[in-house]
């Protein structure tokens, strides 16, 4: 006798709550192994392939691809021992399945490669597999069979199709043992989740009278594109930054001449090429080494201000899926050409979308290069929880008074904002003061290394 087990979207870490699928990996009737990769996610930091911890005969998915779904949510249901093949032929009754195991613990977890995907489809000698609704239209894909309803936010406490924010088995049981529409309720719990306390209020409350006309959405509102995923997370980042930290920012600017002729005289002497990022950050690891509360955070549980060890350094970098700051682990101890080769590597995972999201955190000051996109200057927000970050505006050439001469120089503008609490005007200053320095005159960094 087979044994369906229910296989939950699992906790991926890094304070995650949901993420959207983006691509399924198996469909209905597919056997699957053991720590294979049913599905591909998209959090708010990074793309994910999730195993499943069962192997057997998948029985129904939950969710079509876009449907965001919080942690916890049933993903597939899988059919697991003798009779398998059995269970695959009626599926999608697995929807309810409130089996014990269901896979909060991944076997294995991480995306392998090197592992092709085993799929093949179970034909049962003389059942026929449930009928699956059209095929979802994006190319390319499996089409979605046997939908049921799973977790996903709610806009409104009108009727919507498809899945609806429940987690609990219990509250569902609630729902439907007293005819209870689960879609026409909207969730006080995280991110619109129904939790019983809604279902128990719906059975008090006399039925709901018609919305006024007045309510309805104006058509000519303009074109409206959901907060969620990376740039959902951004937006509460940097909102985040905005209300806690009280930021203040200081720029110079600097002549860069002798950092540009530096630079070709590297790359002229051979060997890897070596970046402007990768010299403006080794300046920036030297300069957080003199002044170490700007490599900081605070802990406002403790009422601390928490000097951190090692630097790790973020940096910006712009891809199709939005704005995102990979993170090189102790680039104090990395040398211009290692720093380089990192950041080149980092920006490649960033625009396939393959970094994990361990590579998007745990960064402990930023290196904002906007100068990319034309601009001289800017007043970048720190990124939380971090307590300062340096924007680098375009390099180009203007007229600077050099050595008691006009001429025309390669003048770059620098900005720093900061955290006030971690430090006063005076370590700011004296941090920026030391990068323009390093910039105007690179010999100057050759004391700190």
């Amino acid at each position: 006798m087979a044994q369906v087990m229910e296989f939950k979207l699992p906790d991926l870490g890094e304070g995650l709550t949901e993420a959207e699928i983006v691509r399924w990996l198996v469909a209905v009737g597919d056997v699957v192994a053991v720590d294979q990769p049913v599905v591909e996610v998209e959090t708010a930091k990074a793309m994910v392939e999730v195993p499943c911890p069962y192997g057997g005969v998948v029985t129904a998915r939950f969710g079509e691809e876009g449907t965001e779904l919080p942690v916890g949510a049933p993903l597939i249901t899988v059919a697991v021992g003798a009779g398998a093949a059995d269970a695959a032929a009626v599926a999608g009754e697995g929807a309810e399945t409130e089996a014990s195991g269901s896979g909060n613990v991944l076997v294995g977890y991480g995306t392998d490669h090197s592992r092709p995907a085993r799929r093949r489809r179970v034909r049962p000698g003389s059942a026929a597999p449930a009928p699956a609704p059209a095929a979802v239209s994006r190319p390319g894909t499996a089409a979605a069979a046997a939908p049921a309803p799973a977790p996903v936010a709610v806009a409104a406490p009108a009727l919507v199709p498809g899945p609806v924010p429940v987690i609990s088995p219990l509250v569902r049981k609630l729902a439907r043992d007293h005819g209870i529409d689960l879609r026409a309720l909207r969730g006080s719990g995280p991110e619109g989740l129904i939790l019983r306390a809604d279902v128990e209020a719906a059975l008090k409350a006399p039925a709901a009278a018609p919305a006024p006309a007045a309510a309805a959405p104006v058509a000519a509102a303009g074109e409206r594109i959901p907060l969620k995923g990376l740039r959902g997370a951004v937006a509460d980042k940097l909102s985040r930054s905005r209300r806690e930290i009280p930021d203040a920012t200081c720029w110079v600017d600097a002549d860069a001449t002798e950092l540009m002729a530096a630079r070709a005289a590297m790359n002229a002497a051979g060997g890897p090429k070596v970046s402007v990022l990768a010299l403006l950050a080794r300046i920036c690891t030297a300069a957080l080494a003199r002044y170490p509360e700007l490599n900081s955070t605070v802990d406002l549980a403790a009422n601390e201000i928490v000097r951190l060890p090692a630097v790790h350094l973020g940096f910006a970098a712009q891809t199709e899926r939005g704005l995102v700051v990979p993170v090189v682990r102790d680039a104090q101890g990395r040398s211009a050409e290692s720093l380089t080769a990192e950041f080149a590597r980092m920006t490649e995972l960033a625009r396939t979308g393959k970094l994990a999201p361990s590579d998007l955190t745990g960064g402990t000051f930023t290196l904002n290069n906007y100068g990319v996109f034309g601009v001289d200057g800017s007043t970048p927000i720190i990124n939380h929880p971090e307590a300062a970050m340096l924007g680098v505006g375009r390099i180009i050439p203007k007229p600077w008074v050099h050595r008691g001469e006009l001429a025309v120089r390669q003048v770059v503008q620098l900005s720093l904002t900061f955290d006030h609490r971690v430090c006063d005007g005076g370590a700011a200053g004296g941090f920026l003061r030391y990068v323009a320095d390093c910039v105007e005159s690179p010999a100057v960094l050759l004391r700190s290394l």
